[in-house]
């Protein structure tokens, strides 16, 4: 398995624990967390069971039912609710041998129908029986991270609090996707892995899918933009999958779509119509939970001027190239490489990809052990002088502050007159607009290095990709 060492550990611990644990794994869809039990865990399953989306409660339990069947339990009716359900579970763990019992339910927030009752039955399966003893692993699991968060995490009510651990599973970074390729003899280069990641993300199943004799090109072509293209349709279903209530949620991802550096809320309220509520709080963090966007504050600007910012690559693809185009071109890829439109996406993909690893640059830079806050700073025209736009900063407690500038090319940036004027422009704006006293740093972040010539010896700091994949 392809990095999760953490995560391996606590599963692993728990198994092993004298106690009985209880544990939940959150993440977005296609990010792996099935993938991470069955892995981890093997057959070594007392019961497992994966709800069922959209379907009744008297289905789900059903097939909950059948699950036990499965499993060898045979001593019981098919349940009319969930109590009766989890009675069932606890009677058949009770006939298992000694040892330690893995209860995996997958797929969790799809049991909990509305009107059924769900979650208060599951509280007391675990609360009035499992934790009582010392040989339960009980592990919940679920791609609708918002009611992991919600239900699990923030329950004010029997399960409040009751949880030994949690797994965040995040997507790969650029070095774990890296080592799927080798796994995989992929025959990636890092500058292929770079760009395959600001097309997929981190998102392991859409890199599982990409075959072996064929180049990147040839793949986003075929997954994309031909005839039968098996993620064409991914966004919907992404969205779907993972928010019950998907359409204000799909507003809010199509609105900061159209904006690079994001918006702030009076900003998405404006361009969405949703209304002033605080639902619209409750949708922001949502969608962060789920790692689709970032919240971050201007250089000197008030709390509620945060800014939120998408930052999911693979939407951010979708909105690019496959949301309201009709590409009927299956070679639509392969042809654009050298093209405007393919050399705009990427260099806004590339700075997705250097804020996704932002603690790889604050490595580089030497000051992993430094306190620092993460902004972003934009200042229109004024008084003649013109406006300026950084998209990341970083406002270092050393009394430095570094203005980090990030470029994608294919081969080496090289740096002119009139690039190296508009980035002075921008320290000179940002100390007058802020009155900074501290010491501010121009630091360039490329795809391929700097070329050397007069101007990029004026540069403090430069990096290429390979810091990114540390």
């Amino acid at each position: 398995m392809i990095g999760r060492e953490s995560e391996i550990k606590v599963l692993k611990e728990a198994f092993n624990s004298g106690k009985s644990e209880f544990i939940a794994i959150f993440g977005r869809r296609r990010v792996g967390k099935t993938y991470l039990v069955r892995e981890t865990l093997g057959n070594r399953f007392s019961f497992s069971y994966s709800g069922i989306a959209e379907v009744s409660t008297k289905f789900q339990l059903q097939n909950f039912h059948n699950a036990l069947r499965l499993h060898g339990y045979s001593k019981s009716r098919v349940p009319t609710n969930w109590i009766d359900a989890f009675y069932d579970l606890s009677c058949y763990l009770s006939s298992l041998p000694e040892g330690k019992k893995v209860v995996f339910l997958d797929e969790l927030p799809w049991m909990d129908a509305p009107k059924s009752s769900f979650l208060p039955a599951f509280g007391n399966f675990w609360n009035g029986w499992a934790s009582a003893r010392k040989d339960i692993l009980l592990i919940i699991c679920g791609s609708a991270t918002s009611w992991i968060v919600k239900k699990i995490f923030h329950n004010k009510g029997g399960l409040h609090n009751r949880l030994s651990d949690r797994i965040y599973l995040k997507p790969f970074t650029l070095r774990e996707c890296e080592k799927y390729a080798q796994s995989e003899k992929l025959g990636m280069s890092r500058q292929i892995v770079l760009e395959a990641y600001m097309v997929f993300g981190g998102v392991p199943y859409y890199w599982s899918m990409l075959k072996r004799g064929m180049s990147l090109s040839q793949n986003i072509n075929s997954l994309f933009f031909s005839r039968d293209a098996k993620l064409k349709d991914e966004f919907k279903e992404l969205y779907s999958s993972l928010f019950k209530n998907p359409e204000p949620y799909m507003a809010i991802i199509t609105a900061l779509g159209k904006k690079k550096t994001g918006m702030t809320r009076d900003e998405i309220i404006k361009e969405t119509s949703l209304p002033d509520t605080g639902r619209i709080t409750t949708y922001l963090d949502d969608l962060e939970s789920c790692g689709f966007i970032r919240r971050y504050s201007q250089l000197g600007a008030k709390i509620k001027n945060t800014i939120f910012q998408l930052i999911d690559n693979f939407t951010l693809f979708h909105f690019k190239f496959l949301s309201n185009k009709a590409i009927n071109d299956e070679g639509y890829w392969s042809k654009i490489q050298n093209s405007p439109i393919f050399y705009n996406w990427s260099g806004h993909a590339f700075e997705r990809v250097c804020l996704l690893h932002s603690n790889l640059i604050k490595r580089a830079l030497g000051i992993e052990g430094v306190l620092t806050n993460e902004y972003s700073w934009r200042t229109p025209p004024k008084d003649g002088l013109s406006g300026a736009e950084i998209d990341l900063l970083i406002d270092r407690n050393d009394k430095a502050i570094n203005i980090i500038e990030m470029k994608y090319v294919k081969g080496k940036f090289t740096i002119d007159g009139k690039y190296m004027d508009v980035l002075l422009s921008k320290a000179s704006r940002l100390r007058d607009v802020t009155k900074t006293s501290k010491t501010i740093f121009i630091t360039m972040s490329t795809s391929g290095g700097l070329s050397n010539n007069g101007y990029s010896q004026e540069i403090d700091r430069s990096f290429d990709m390979s810091i990114l994949f540390e």
